[in-house]
């Protein structure tokens, strides 16, 4: 019999057999694939979380010896601990994308993911702010604060919600924006997506004067010369997390909603914008969405506005008592 100490090296073993494969498969998505750093970690998060339930479960010392029976009773016990079908797939599609690159690479011949179903997935409407409560924050002033020191904070935050809403960019993108990727002349700005593709997105006279207002108090911010067009109150590029909790402080005091985060505006750009009659290929192209399917969730949204507004306003519809 195994000593625990034993056991536990041989566990050690097993995990660095595995692990090789998905450093391996990380490093071809940063190389090749050029995908952002959050979007490797959660490959690679997806794909330690089966191989840690082989191991446990099965003692599976190698990729090649992962059946799709085991890939199914890994997902049997997700769902069943509560994690949600749309995490759930997620993860199938990380599985899927590394069984596919181990193939190419000749590890295994037949990938287990062909016998895998993906369950089904809820049908959810974006999360969007009602319009009404968008025009509020345009009608805020750019300086809330007679402190000087507070200026930037509170033009900065301001500059983002009303940045978010007008061009409906990631967050990440948003992160990544620089002072030099804006063309006041052409009256656009240059965004680095997915994948590190780039595209250009049209700028209103609006949208540029606010720009410009923001710069100048910008540039008396600065202290280290940065080109990131939003920084710290410390003067350093800002970061995602801070993103997100500014997007959800601005946000807090415009609408009730429980999600409050840079999507749910880049939702709300979109949505408005097919409601006002903008070509839904347009919008695809100022998303950055690579396929014109992942923009169509937004007609679903429109259709469900309309049915709201017929049941409420037309005759036909109301229900007689």
């Amino acid at each position: 019999m195994i000593t625990f100490d034993e056991f536990n090296f041989i566990i050690q073993i097993l995990q660095f057999r595995l692990k090789t494969q998905i450093d391996l498969f990380a490093g071809y998505l940063r190389v090749e694939k050029k995908y952002s750093a959050h979007t490797v970690m959660s490959y690679v998060n997806d794909l330690t979380s089966l191989t840690e339930f082989c191991i446990r479960e099965y003692d599976i010392n190698q990729v090649s010896q992962i059946a799709h029976t085991h890939i199914r009773s890994w997902i049997v016990e997700m769902l069943s601990h509560g994690i949600s079908s749309v995490s759930v797939n997620r993860k199938i599609s990380a599985l899927r994308s590394f069984y596919k690159w181990l193939k190419r690479c000749g590890v295994v011949d037949i990938s287990p993911m062909l016998k895998i179903s993906a369950p089904k997935m809820p049908k959810r409407l974006p999360v969007v702010v009602q319009e009404l409560n968008m025009q509020k924050l345009s009608e805020k002033p750019i300086l809330v604060s007679e402190n000087p020191d507070d200026a930037y904070a509170f033009v900065r935050d301001n500059f983002i919600i009303v940045l978010l809403y007008s061009i409906g960019i990631r967050r990440a993108e948003l992160v990544g924006l620089k002072v030099s990727d804006f063309d006041f002349f052409r009256k656009e700005v240059r965004i680095v997506g997915k994948g590190n593709k780039v595209r250009s997105i049209p700028l209103t006279d609006n949208l540029v004067e606010q720009l410009k207002l923001y710069i100048d108090v910008r540039r008396q911010h600065d202290k280290y010369g940065e080109d990131a067009l939003f920084l710290t109150d410390r003067g350093k590029p800002i970061y995602p997390r801070l993103v997100h909790e500014i997007v959800s402080r601005q946000l807090s005091s415009l609408t009730s909603l429980s999600k409050k985060s840079p999507h749910v505006l880049r939702h709300t750009f979109a949505t408005h914008m097919l409601d006002k009659g903008a070509d839904l290929n347009g919008i695809k192209e100022i998303l950055g969405h690579a396929n014109l399917a992942a923009t169509q969730i937004y007609t679903h949204s429109s259709i469900q506005k309309l049915k709201d507004v017929y049941s409420k306003a037309h005759p036909g519809a109301q229900n007689k008592k």
